[in-house]
């Protein structure tokens, strides 16, 4: 049966990525040139998948303002999750869309570069994996002659260097959702959470099968350094890198149409947003978010938030959302 559905949880608060996230949703935080939610969207449309489940919760009416505008295409439908318990809870909130067809996960902070047309042609379920040097941050599974043997969440001991990325393709949705169930009913829970990990290896104790698939391309934008880290590789394959006027362009770069910029050298590997000016400055390895403005500074590894201002001589900066940084004197 072909996959039509689409389940992507985006509740969580962002807490790693304050002070940006106290205004926005991590989901909507921008990468090269759109938000992170905006490139997991475009995998979802190239898979060939119309109708998307968002678990909002957090700031959750942006989330929804930003799909209705950006993809009109798109079928989307909304469920909340009231409480911050776990990626588990989040995809129990949306039980009622685990109807025994079936279905792909995608979360909701993870850009992937997949081949969609080989994974979605699998006739069991799958799960996205990825070899890692630190097991204990992640979901990790153990394998035996190719299929998988047994899911752990962030194991103290890890029993395999073969992380979970955060895609799955569940063919049989309804085991799904009673493995959910059960955890919710038993209160079973992992390091105080609710864990999807959990309810994958009930799933498989009871008879399901689940294949991996080696994800590549794999970009975690959970923290300021790897959302710069994603950014780079993006633009190096998304950069727009335009000539300008009275300004150094040094590829790869993103600089949107309507940006302003002045007597500035722009690159290697910045994101420049809409109506964000840009006088007398240098950015290298750094996210300007749309209207804000930057004038007479040198930033590296920044982060620089919608209408935000920074003037002065910084370095290294991550600004909020409308907020201002000045130097005096």
């Amino acid at each position: 049966m072909a996959v039509q559905r689409a389940i992507i949880p985006v509740a969580g608060a962002g807490t790693r990525l304050r002070p940006h996230t106290y205004v926005v949703p991590k989901t909507l935080l921008t990468v090269a040139d759109k938000p992170i939610l905006g490139h997991i969207l475009d995998g979802v449309l190239s898979a060939g998948i119309q109708e998307v489940v968002l678990v909002v919760g957090y700031k959750g009416d942006q989330v929804v303002e930003y799909v209705r505008r950006a993809y009109p295409q798109l079928q989307p439908r909304w469920v909340v999750q009231e409480e911050a318990a776990g990626l588990g809870h989040a995809i129990w909130c949306a039980r009622q869309y685990l109807d025994g067809s079936p279905v792909l996960i995608i979360l909701g902070d993870t850009i992937v570069e997949v081949d969609w047309t080989g994974l979605l042609c699998c006739p069991d379920n799958v799960v996205g994996v990825h070899r890692v040097d630190d097991p204990r941050r992640f979901g990790v599974v153990v394998l035996q002659d190719g299929v998988v043997s047994g899911f752990v969440e962030k194991p103290e001991e890890p029993l395999s260097d073969v992380a979970l990325v955060g895609l799955y393709l569940i063919r049989e949705s309804h085991w799904l959702r009673e493995a959910l169930e059960e955890l919710l009913h038993r209160g079973f829970r992992t390091r105080g959470e609710y864990q999807l990990t959990d309810a994958l290896e009930l799933m498989r104790q009871r008879g399901a099968c689940f294949h991996p698939f080696v994800v590549e391309g794999w970009y975690d934008c959970g923290k300021w350094e790897t959302l710069l880290e994603t950014n780079r590789h993006l633009l190096a394959r998304r950069g727009n890198n335009p000539r300008l006027d009275g300004c150094a362009v040094i590829p790869p770069v993103y600089i949107a149409p309507t940006a302003r910029i002045e007597a500035a050298v722009i690159g290697p590997y910045a994101s420049v947003g809409e109506s964000a000016t840009i006088r007398l400055s240098v950015l290298r390895n750094t996210i300007v978010n749309a209207e804000a403005y930057v004038e007479a500074v040198v930033l590296e590894g920044s982060i620089i938030g919608a209408r935000a201002v920074v003037q002065g001589r910084a370095q290294c900066l991550s600004v909020a959302d409308e907020s201002e940084v000045r130097q005096r004197g």
